[in-house]
């Protein structure tokens, strides 16, 4: 086979020049993992004190609420289920106390990648990603007794609520994570803006049909589907989307004012860059 028209060259070359970025995701990777186990292991030493934590917002209910009245019981049905939950508690913990390790690995992977600027962008944007989601799960923590008080307001005539410690786990577990996810939005609309995709004017067009949208996708997304704990997502994403646009309307503003300032500054026979880069047809 002629070596001009062979390909096996460019593909081996190919393979070696990812064999080191390989390595450096396994290492990197192990590393993470490495972190998730010790920070599940210290995490499992205080097992007690986060269900404690968990189960406050069950415990703050009145006592009616509850079928061992003047107790705050969440029961297992199976002889490994106690054990099998706290587990379960413990990784979940663990990822978040190991947060800053794996982290860090993650942007040390990607950041060799990216360009200066892209890189302050970057660190902007994760930044303001992992506040916003504890802001979301904080949030969806401080709702969850008036989401309780309301579903189980329900358990009447006969009815009694005796709650198992695996649903209340993934009660909990999964509202914080619909809160914490959605709150990322208005992230989403700023990046979108940042980078040319959403103008400020297209934004302020689509303003009532994406209010419109945050509704619908509260009254779906919300594990209890509760009025309260619809409106306690609802108001807040609309404020914040409130916050994104009005950093949108100044972004293009401003971008607007550098491109008009740039242009004043060309002579009247200077060529600006865009015609400089546009080819001349004949």
């Amino acid at each position: 086979m002629d070596p001009v028209t062979d390909p096996s060259p460019d593909v081996g070359g190919m393979i070696a020049a990812m064999v080191p970025h390989l390595r450096e995701l396994r290492r990197r990777a192990m590393i993470s993992a490495l972190a998730i186990v010790v920070g599940s292991i210290v995490a499992f030493l205080f097992h007690a004190a986060m269900i404690r934590f968990l189960t406050g917002p069950y415990c703050a209910l009145p006592h009616h609420y509850r079928l061992l009245q003047g107790r705050c019981t969440l029961i297992v049905t199976g002889v490994l289920d106690a054990f099998r939950v706290t587990l379960k508690i413990s990784l979940y913990a663990g990822v978040v106390l190991s947060s800053p390790v794996w982290l860090y690995q993650v942007w040390r992977f990607i950041t060799p990648a990216l360009h200066r600027h892209e890189r302050r962008y970057a660190t902007f944007f994760v930044t303001s990603s992992l506040l916003l989601f504890g802001a979301g799960g904080t949030f969806a923590y401080l709702t969850l007794t008036r989401g309780l008080r309301f579903l189980l307001g329900f358990a009447t005539g006969g009815v009694a609520p005796l709650l198992s410690f695996d649903s209340y786990l993934s009660f909990v577990v999964a509202l914080v994570l619909v809160f914490g996810a959605s709150f990322e939005f208005p992230l989403l609309v700023v990046m979108l803006n940042v980078t040319g995709v959403l103008s400020a004017a297209r934004l302020k067009r689509w303003s009532r049909a994406i209010i419109f949208g945050i509704g619908v996708f509260a009254a779906g997304a919300t594990p209890s589907q509760d009025p309260f704990t619809m409106l306690a997502l609802v108001i807040p994403l609309c404020l914040l989307y409130g916050a994104a646009l009005a950093f949108a309307i100044v972004h293009d503003r401003r971008k607007a004012g550098r491109i008009e300032a740039a242009l004043a500054a060309l002579a009247d026979d200077e060529l600006s860059r865009l015609d400089r880069d546009t080819p001349t047809r004949l």
